[in-house]
């Protein structure tokens, strides 16, 4: 269906040229002006007499938030794919079907339930109590969106989309509950995570994002040739010796992980894992093992675009990073279903 246009070893040469970049640039952009030189020097050891402003905006609040952007965008992308070949549904997305509206309820369920808990234990909430409720909300979703949508006559595209829609509405549902019982502080944390930020990041989310990234990535990895044999269809990949039961389960479950976990970081952040994987089976092929490393480096190429211009469009307010993907992803979603029709009809 797609056909190899450029070689792999020309793709990562190229995005991750254009990586190096967009990360510079994401150090250079914001309210305060700082040069690409004042940049390259404070990025490397040594006295190089910047301003002591300089240099702690760009190693407290620039670099830890460039760092993340990547991480999270690598992270959903790598999901999306995976999801994309699990199901053979160009229209799987963890936002789409559910998992992200899960995940991002489990978490903000958390966050209301342990809100005393932000002053005395913050890092027990928000790297560990919320992870782990971002985590179960997101396996119930894509569980329950699994089961609904799948028969013995295979995964029904239709079904799963509504699945989808049902959850999202249910989670958003849940999530203004959540809002209108919080109190002041929990409320505050709420409004600001609810549409996918990333100006709070520290150095420990960012420990746990690239953790979260390097087991995501390394095991899905492990799992290529299997991807590859789902391309053909659930029976054949059967009759070719995969466990098909085994690998979907355990996929899910470590999708559902990730996406919970970029939930629990910087909120839900929509379309990257929908429109990535896409774009990187038009430049590589639909093969995974070149599919997952460019879908890692082009999500977090396009959400440091994305966080880019949620920083400096309304400079110096600034715009969620959830409602620049949101623009970017929903037409893109339109044209993928346009595309769906005309496939059926």
């Amino acid at each position: 269906m797609y056909a190899k246009r450029f070689s792999a070893q020309h793709i990562y040469i190229l995005s991750i040229g254009l990586l190096v970049l967009a990360g510079l640039s994401s150090i250079v952009i914001g309210p305060m002006a700082i040069s690409y030189k004042q940049s390259l020097l404070a990025l490397i050891p040594g006295d190089h007499q910047l301003a002591q402003h300089v240099s702690l905006v760009i190693h407290q609040i620039r670099l830890p938030r460039t760092l993340l952007c990547f991480a999270i965008g690598a992270i959903l992308a790598i999901c999306g794919s995976v999801l994309q070949g699990l199901f053979r549904n160009p229209l799987a997305d963890p936002g789409i079907i559910g998992i992200t509206g899960g995940a991002g309820l489990g978490a903000a369920l958390a966050i209301v339930l342990f809100a005393p808990l932000t002053s005395t234990f913050p890092q027990l909430l928000n790297f560990a109590i919320v992870p782990v409720f971002a985590f179960i909300g997101g396996a119930i979703s894509t569980v329950m969106v699994y089961r609904l949508g799948t028969d013995k006559n295979g995964t029904s595209v239709m079904i799963m989309l509504l699945a989808g829609v049902a959850i999202t509405a249910i989670s958003a549902a849940g999530l203004g509950l959540l809002n209108y019982v919080a109190d002041d502080e929990a409320l505050r944390d709420l409004s600001l995570w609810s549409m996918g930020s990333l100006a709070g990041a520290t150095w420990s989310g960012i420990l746990l994002a690239y953790c979260t990234l390097a087991l995501l990535f390394s095991y899905c990895y492990r799992h290529c040739n299997n991807l590859n044999a789902f391309l053909l269809g659930e029976a054949e990949a059967r009759h070719m010796g995969v466990n098909t039961q085994h690998l979907k389960r355990n996929l899910i479950i470590v999708c559902a992980a990730g996406v919970g976990i970029t939930v629990s970081i910087c909120g839900p952040i929509g379309f990257i894992g929908l429109v990535i994987p896409h774009v990187g089976r038009m430049l590589t092929g639909p093969n995974h093992k070149t599919l997952l490393p460019i879908s890692a480096l082009l999500g977090g190429l396009i959400l440091l675009v994305a966080d880019m211009i949620a920083r400096s469009a309304f400079s110096p307010q600034e715009l969620p990073v959830g409602i620049i993907t949101a623009i970017l992803g929903a037409p893109f979603f339109i044209y993928l279903l346009s595309a769906q029709k005309r496939h059926i009809s």
